[in-house]
């Protein structure tokens, strides 16, 4: 009779491992060509406007210190994601190495990067993870802990930002002001969801049971009860990471620390950028703000990296704070930060390493 059991939980855990496989590479290099196509429409669009020689002059301006510095916030970045994962990992399995957390980290990191909203990171470091003798269900696991508290801790360290800022931040906004204030709405009603989801599921399936049906009605969703179904797997998984967080405080207070350390380390790069081209006047409190507002907008645009929507909302917000002819310079130098380093550094964590099985905590 236990073999049996054992023999199911295998056969189970099977089916999840068949479901989680590499990146489509069809797909892949269509979106390398777009990142290239979009990196190289940038380039021609900043020679058309700012012209060769006032670009030259810029360069020759730049204070290297402060893209240096961008650098090293760029590493801690990085350094804290690999952090994030390490710990909830760490604790399912003892003989996890810090240096195979951080490498999945930064292959999350390049297919976050090169996939239409960021959603191709998260498969590929269960699929490495599977390599080291991983279960999929305790990647996932893992990866679904670090979500919560990373965001949880994104939103808080924002809005304790905005609120000693918010003169300022309603100033620059004016015209986007209550765009800002509802984006901020969302992101915090999608955490309370999150909770609610993992402390009280009957709450969260007696809202989201009537909608699926009025929008399979209205013949929106095809397939209502796949929908539920899959709805009611996701509602199940968070309330059993919940129970994890419950009785694991102290990690839990781990990587919260962490993940509002790695905020910091990410708005800090707008920073950087800002004074690297000799800009001054701002704070670097008043800058974060901003960039959480445009990190909200980068996560509803459909292209691999946010690419153009990302430009063009640094150019929106920013364009009245830069000097004058450095802001195309300052955007492209931003995106080489948190986007285009991500991709070329992710791409060598790629390169085939012998992995250490590792065992799970019993």
């Amino acid at each position: 009779m236990q073999e049996n059991i054992e023999n199911e939980d295998n056969q189970i855990e099977l089916n999840k491992e068949q479901e989680v496989k590499p990146a489509n590479k069809k797909m892949t290099v269509l979106n390398f060509i777009l990142i290239v196509v979009i990196f190289v429409g940038l380039l021609i669009y900043m020679i058309k406007v700012d012209g060769i020689e006032n670009i030259i002059e810029v360069l020759n301006k730049v204070d290297y210190r402060w893209v240096l510095l961008g650098m090293v916030c760029l590493f801690v970045h990085w350094i804290c994601e690999g952090i994030t994962l390490h710990i909830p990992l760490k604790k399912m399995y003892p003989n996890q190495t810090a240096k195979n957390s951080i490498k999945v980290a930064m292959i999350g990191q390049l297919f976050n990067n090169i996939t239409p909203f960021a959603s191709g990171g998260q498969p590929m470091q269960a699929y490495e993870l599977t390599k080291t003798g991983k279960r999929v269900s305790d990647s996932l696991s893992a990866m679904a802990i670090k979500f919560i508290i990373s965001q949880t801790a994104l939103v808080v360290s924002t809005l304790i930002v905005v609120f000693f800022e918010f003169g300022f931040f309603k100033e620059l906004m004016r015209e986007y002001f209550w765009v800002a204030v509802l984006g901020f709405i969302v992101n915090i009603v999608a955490i309370l969801v999150v909770i609610l989801a993992g402390v009280k599921k009957r709450i969260i399936t007696s809202i989201t049971t009537p909608i699926v049906k009025v929008l399979a009605k209205i013949h929106i969703l095809k397939h209502p009860d796949k929908t539920l179904e899959k709805l009611d797997e996701s509602i199940n998984n968070f309330g059993k990471q919940f129970k994890v967080m419950k009785e694991e405080k102290k990690m839990v207070v781990q990587m919260f620390i962490v993940s509002v350390i790695q905020s910091f380390a990410y708005y800090s790069i707008t920073y950087m950028v800002y004074r690297a081209f000799g800009n001054s006047g701002i704070s670097f409190w008043q800058i974060i703000p901003v960039q959480a507002f445009l990190l909200l907008i980068m996560t509803f645009i459909p292209t691999p990296g946010s690419g153009l929507g990302a430009e063009g909302g640094f150019y929106m917000l920013f364009n009245s704070i830069f000097k004058q002819g450095t802001i195309n310079m300052s955007i492209l130098f931003w995106r080489i930060y948190t986007f285009y380093l991500p991709i070329l550094v992710g791409l060598l964590f790629m390169i085939p390493t012998k992995g250490k099985m590792t065992k799970a905590k019993t």
